[in-house]
């Protein structure tokens, strides 16, 4: 290499790499202050693409962990319902067994008094805790994100289904029963047997407020006692629950009036049927023509006509509006199954008489049966429904455990997501302060290297002295 005045070569291989040097030591300096590896994208590009996914999966998750506590807190405020539920039912349990006896001498509408208030309880904090098959609000299939799945619909969620899951007086079979003297009224002509799997039973229910149909489907392992469970939940919406009677028959319980008709053989038999026999029962049948009767209630009466042409459902919407309208509101017209011919139902004593027209002729008014003992099949019915809200205590325990998993899983996750993100993102504090004291010596010598650089064409000079 020649000597020259014009470029001096080694001063700028010193400046570049004091700026190398200086570059180095800056690198150091801010990781070590940062504490992070990756401070910009050019550090490590293909590095901070996987620890910004491990960042995401981290706040996915840590967002989880408290979904998954939340519903933990919304399942143990249904389990503590649950458990003054159950604690209802063992009271109501001593009043039916109190009242059972033959030797009580007390007065058993005292007992049933404190009896029907625990049931009107019981669908109070039914509603309460969202388990109530009259509450349209209710949330009953839960579904709590907790992350950590292949994608946002699988893997990621956790589903608590308290579908079946009603603890509402009609849906434990209580509706209706009492620790006084009258007893479900029976409709099942023999012993109650499981529908058998893929067989169907269809329940044709008629109310004042309307008439509903609905069918139950075998399944395998299925028992009478499932089965009478989901019957119940069905019918706890009309105030009607069912059991079985003393001899293993279905029987319902209401305090209103209704009528039941079935079709398909397993809890009762195909065919089976009858209306709420447990309250007066007066007949009323429209006839093919023009025709009134009236229906006497204490000092109310109503007058209700009938065209001849009209469907059952206008005729009975008719002679229901028609005693509202009269001031008679526990006297109550359902279907009989019958076309023209209804059954008028009320706990308390009436008169129902033809005045005018083509209908048939008034059949006497039965007075309710006041028979057997209702107690006993209370006994019953409040050891079916220990046994249905057992099974959603099951249910809804199973849920806890679940949701408990799950987070034990998603903070597992948060850890070994937060230790792989910091072996890509984090600095190595010892490494970094090698570097430091390394990058601190080359600039030192850079600087004092480029001054010697610097000086060199100075030495030509010598050169040209004569």
């Amino acid at each position: 290499m020649s000597i020259s005045f014009q470029t001096n070569i080694a001063s700028m291989i010193a400046a570049t790499n004091l700026n190398t040097n200086n570059n180095f030591q800056t690198n150091t300096i801010t990781q070590l202050t940062s504490g992070y590896r990756i401070n910009n994208s050019g550090d490590d590009a293909a590095g901070l693409a996987v620890a910004n996914q491990y960042r995401s999966n981290i706040a996915e998750l840590t967002q989880g962990v408290l979904n998954g506590n939340d519903g933990v807190s919304t399942l143990q405020i249904v389990d503590g319902g649950l458990s003054n539920i159950s604690t209802m039912l063992d009271r109501m349990k001593t009043l039916a067994t109190e009242s059972a006896s033959s030797t009580f001498t007390g007065n058993r509408a005292t007992l049933d008094t404190e009896y029907q208030t625990l049931v009107g309880e019981i669908n109070r904090e039914a509603s309460n805790i969202g388990l109530s098959s009259t509450n349209g609000t209710n949330a009953t299939d839960l579904s709590v994100y907790i992350g950590g799945g292949q994608n946002a619909t699988t893997g990621s969620q956790v589903s608590i289904d308290l579908s079946q899951g009603k603890v509402d007086a009609g849906a434990l079979g209580l509706s209706g029963t009492n620790v006084a003297a009258a007893a479900p009224v029976t409709v099942g002509s023999t012993a109650a047997t499981t529908i058998a799997a893929g067989s169907t039973e269809t329940f044709d229910i008629a109310t004042a407020a309307g008439g509903s149909t609905f069918t139950l489907v075998g399944k395998t392992g299925d028992s009478v006692d499932s089965q009478l469970a989901e019957l119940n939940s069905a019918l706890g919406a009309y105030g009607i629950s069912a059991s079985l009677d003393t001899t293993g028959k279905l029987a319902l319980s209401s305090s209103s009036a209704y009528s039941v008709s079935v079709t398909g053989a397993g809890l009762t038999a195909d065919g089976d049927g009858g209306i709420n026999t447990a309250l007066n029962n007066g007949t009323l049948t429209a006839g093919s023509g023009a025709s009134t009767y009236t229906i006497t209630e204490g000092s109310n009466t109503a007058d209700i006509s009938f065209s001849g042409a009209n469907s059952d459902a206008t005729n009975l919407a008719t002679i229901n509006s028609q005693l509202k309208a009269a001031g008679i509101t526990d006297v109550a017209a359902v279907q009989t199954g019958t076309t023209g011919v209804y059954s008028l139902q009320s706990a308390s004593t009436f008169t129902d008489a033809k005045l005018t027209g083509t209908g048939a002729a008034v059949s006497a008014i039965t007075a309710a049966t006041g028979g057997g003992n209702g107690a006993l099949n209370a006994i019953n019915a409040v050891n079916a429904a220990v046994q249905a809200l057992g099974n959603v205590q099951g249910r809804v325990g199973a849920g806890e455990n679940d949701l408990q998993y799950a987070i034990n899983l998603a903070n597992s996750q948060i850890t070994n997501y937060s230790s792989a993100e910091s072996g890509i993102r984090d600095a190595d504090v010892a490494t970094e302060a090698a570097n430091l004291t390394k990058a601190q010596v080359l600039e030192q010598a850079s600087v004092a290297a480029m001054a010697q650089a610097n000086s060199a064409p100075q030495a030509v000079l010598s050169l040209l002295k004569g």
